[in-house]
C-alpha cells in the first residue's frame, strides 16, 4: 500500500511540475517555423498551430542564377516563383526529395530563402529561440545585424556565384553548406554581364521562364569556378577558389563584397533538410 501511495505523489508530482513549467496555451506560429524550432517543439513534446510560409519553387534549384531559356541561345538571370505553402507541406517536400528514392527525379526544388531580415520580419515568432546577434561582430562593428535571415532546403538548391555589400556571419544548424570564396578583387575574373531578367512562372507543364516587361538588366558574374573553362575572361585562370565546407555548429565569417557560390548536402542524421542562420 505504502508502495502504491508513493507511486501516486511521483505521478501528482510529475503532472504538477510539468504544469508549472509549461505554458497552458498552444503557440500559434504566424511565419514559418525553422527545423531547428520544430524539433524544439518536437523534443518538449509541445503542439503548436502551423502556418502557411514563402517558398521559392524553381524546376532545378537555380533561383537567381544565370539560365539559358529553353529556345534561346543567351542568359538571363532567371529568378524564382514564390508562393506561400503549408510549412509541413515545405518540410515534408524537402525532406522526401532528399531522402526518398522514389521520390521524382525530375520535380521542382523549394526553397526558403527569403532575405528580407526574415527572422524578425517573416518569423518573427521564431526570433527569440535564436541568438539575436554575433556579439564579437556587432562590438568590432559597432552596430547590430541588419538583418538575420534563415534558410531552409535541401542539395537540389544552389546558389550562383555573387557578392552581398554586407559584412556577413553565416551559422550552420542542419546539414552541411559548401563555398566557394572568391575575394573581390578577382572580380576581372568572374565575368560579370548585365543581364536580362525572367522569372519563373507554374504553366500547364511545370514551371516556364518568363522575360520580365522592364528593359533593365542584372549584373551577374556568369563565370563558374566549377566550371572554369566555361564563359572565361582572361583573368579567370587567375582565381584561387577558396573551398570551406560548414558542420552544424559552424560559423563562417564572409567579408562583404567578396563572390561566393554556395552548395548544400545531407546525411542521415540531417533528415533531408539543411538549415543555417546568417546575419548581415
Amino acid at each position: 500500500m505504502s508502495s502504491h501511495t508513493d507511486t501516486d505523489k511521483a505521478i501528482e508530482t510529475l503532472i504538477s511540475t510539468f504544469n508549472e513549467l509549461n505554458s497552458n496555451t498552444i503557440d500559434e506560429l504566424h511565419e514559418e517555423p525553422s527545423p531547428l524550432e520544430f524539433m524544439r517543439y518536437v523534443a518538449r513534446n509541445t503542439p503548436f498551430v502551423g502556418q502557411s510560409v514563402n517558398v521559392a519553387v524553381t524546376p532545378h534549384g537555380n533561383a537567381d542564377m544565370p539560365t539559358v531559356p529553353p529556345g534561346e541561345d543567351s542568359l538571363v538571370f532567371a529568378k524564382p516563383h514564390y508562393e506561400d505553402q503549408p510549412f509541413e507541406e515545405l518540410l515534408e517536400f524537402v525532406a522526401r526529395q532528399e531522402t526518398d528514392p522514389d521520390f521524382p527525379s525530375d520535380a521542382e526544388v523549394r526553397y526558403a530563402q527569403t532575405q528580407n531580415d526574415n527572422l524578425r520580419e517573416e518569423y518573427i515568432s521564431l526570433f527569440s529561440d535564436v541568438q539575436k546577434d554575433i556579439p564579437f561582430a556587432r562590438i568590432a562593428l559597432g552596430k547590430s545585424p541588419d538583418a538575420v535571415n534563415l534558410w531552409i532546403g535541401n542539395s537540389k538548391s544552389v546558389t550562383a556565384m555573387h557578392k552581398d555589400n554586407y559584412e556577413n556571419i553565416y551559422v550552420q544548424v542542419l546539414g552541411r553548406k559548401h563555398f566557394v570564396l572568391l575575394p573581390s578583387l578577382c572580380h576581372p575574373c568572374i565575368n560579370e554581364q548585365p543581364l536580362r531578367p525572367a522569372t519563373y512562372r507554374r504553366g500547364d507543364n511545370g514551371m516556364d521562364l518568363e522575360m520580365d516587361n522592364d528593359n533593365g538588366s542584372v549584373p551577374f558574374a556568369i563565370w563558374d569556378p566549377d566550371r572554369p573553362e566555361v564563359n572565361a575572361t582572361k583573368f579567370s585562370y587567375l582565381a584561387r577558389p577558396l573551398r570551406v565546407t560548414l558542420n552544424p555548429g559552424d560559423m563562417l565569417y564572409l567579408p562583404a563584397m567578396w563572390y561566393h557560390k554556395v552548395m548544400q548536402s545531407c546525411t542521415e542524421e540531417d533528415e533531408g533538410f539543411v538549415l543555417a542562420v546568417n546575419y548581415w
